[in-house]
């Protein structure tokens, strides 16, 4: 297993994965949302071509994003009346479309079921709220694989801090060398590196349209089952 050699022939203690773009390919819910926000403000939708360019950096910075490319420069103050009210339009749409057409990319059932069968204690590391995060892991029926679900809003600091993981890893109780962060963006990436752990890339997520190799993750995967497979 490729999983193997990265820790010397053992399984880590702690595998950390994020969620949107890595587990679940989110943007079709997320698209809709937005799409449905500037319906309501009067603007033509943005469409996923955009909208995935503008995931990774939690939910208050897509607004952000989309009502700039809107031409809405002045409602972009996160402390403004204007983006307030864009927030609560977005919020609304995206608690209608979570989970429904949201899907779990291939191989990863496989993954989080091998590293179950080993008992490896795993992890959700997003900069999705709270309010989100937990209703499309179960719709999706991934709640139960985790022992610990963080989100951009659990702690003062989000991912590419490395504050999130470095929580995680507390926790459980584990030693760093023995753990492994999963994603597929430059800001897991960084977080993994400035907390000390080996980070596994996925190259189908959402990294602002950069090629995920050029962030030096320690092992490029296509698939997460790639992990797991006896060779």
């Amino acid at each position: 297993m490729l999983i193997h050699r990265m820790f010397e022939g053992h399984m880590p203690q702690l595998v950390m994965f994020d969620l949107d773009g890595t587990l679940v390919d989110s943007v079709p819910d997320i698209v809709t949302a937005t799409d449905a926000m500037l319906e309501e403000l009067g603007k033509p939708p943005a469409g996923t071509e955009k909208v995935q360019n503008w995931i990774g950096n939690g939910i208050s910075k897509l607004v952000e994003r989309a009502l700039i490319d809107a031409g809405l420069e002045e409602w972009a103050d996160r402390e403004s009346p204007e983006f307030k009210r864009a927030r609560e339009i977005y919020d609304i749409a995206y608690e209608d479309s979570i989970g429904h057409y949201s899907v779990v990319y291939d191989g990863v059932y496989e993954c989080l079921n091998a590293l179950k069968s080993f008992d490896v204690n795993m992890a959700v590391i997003t900069n999705k709220s709270e309010r989100f995060t937990g209703n499309l892991l179960q719709q999706l029926g991934l709640d139960n694989y985790f022992s610990q679900v963080v989100c951009g809003d659990t702690l003062p600091l989000r991912k590419p801090d490395p504050a999130p993981l470095n929580f995680v890893i507390s926790n459980a109780d584990v030693d760093k060398t023995q753990t492994l962060m999963v994603g597929d963006s430059r800001h897991d990436i960084a977080a993994a590196k400035a907390a000390g752990v080996q980070c596994v890339a996925v190259p189908y997520g959402y990294n602002h349209g950069e090629p995920i190799e050029d962030f030096a993750p320690d092992q490029l995967v296509d698939s997460l089952d790639e992990l797991v497979l006896v060779q």
